[in-house]
């Protein structure tokens, strides 16, 4: 039996999925996965997201707005984002934050809405998930002044910032998630901060559809859930522990951060 895992970030509601989702979702359990979470990125997706989770017993939804899609927000965007977060099988906001790599939104749009879905997320009691590209002082100097008298909870996913970010990161109490990217041949400075981070801080994703890990990358265009196991193996290797112990320490922190029940029931 392989090792039981939780994606905690996965796209799942996008098309190239449409065809054969169930099928992607039965390879996950397959290969230990046992818990996804699908991450909003619009109002619509968002809707999207909380509709899969409600379908599929696997699967369990964010909602919000990325900063590279803040630019096409329409008018009721944000308000469906609020409603939304109320709905069943809804576990955190975001994906939320910040991206300096890109210019589809302007930085002071970018802010704001990653204030608006820091609040709720504190109003709410649920923890946020957050983008940084390129952007990892930002991201602390937000998170420091908005979380300075009633701090909240969250995971930088995909972690690549620098060591500076993930040292105040850490200090603010965010755990810190891992996808493909750890895993290919040129990360090795990455692989060097992902030693540092304490076990009770550590969570594995996929990104899915994007960052196809080693060995797959190459052989496949499309990432899915169940090739978490490979990001999973890459960062027990780092972190000197077992497969079988990674992957017990990030499935508990995954659902003691997301309040995920701790046993699949289909």
């Amino acid at each position: 039996m392989p090792p039981v895992l939780v994606d905690t970030h996965a796209h799942l509601d996008d098309p190239r999925f449409d065809a054969d989702r169930a099928a992607v979702l039965a390879r996950a359990r397959a290969a230990g996965v046992e818990q996804v979470l699908c991450i909003a990125t619009t109002a619509a997706t968002s809707q999207r997201c909380v509709e899969l989770a409600q379908t599929h017993p696997t699967l369990w939804a964010t909602v919000g707005i990325q900063p590279n899609h803040v630019a096409e927000v329409a008018v009721g965007d944000w308000d469906e984002v609020v409603r939304l977060a109320s709905a069943p099988r809804v576990v955190a906001l975001g994906e939320t934050g910040l991206d300096r790599h890109w210019d589809f939104t302007p930085f002071p749009a970018q802010e704001d809405y990653f204030v608006r879905h820091l609040e709720l997320g504190r109003e709410r009691g649920i923890p946020v998930v957050i983008h940084s590209r390129k952007a990892g002082p930002d991201v602390v100097r937000v998170l420091r002044r908005e979380w300075a008298t009633a701090a909240g909870t969250g995971v930088m996913h995909s972690f690549t910032e620098d060591e500076a970010t993930l040292a105040a990161c850490l200090e603010l109490g965010l755990y810190i998630s891992f996808a493909g990217m750890l895993t290919y041949k040129k990360s090795e400075e990455l692989r060097l901060l992902a030693r540092s981070v304490p076990l009770e801080r550590l969570l594995v994703e996929t990104d899915s559809p994007y960052l196809v890990p080693d060995p797959s990358r190459g052989r496949q265009k499309r990432n899915e859930p169940a090739e978490t196991i490979h990001t999973a193996a890459c960062l027990a290797a780092v972190q000197g522990i077992t497969l079988e112990e990674l992957a017990q320490v990030t499935t508990a922190n995954a659902r003691r951060l997301f309040g995920l029940p701790s046993e699949f029931t289909a």
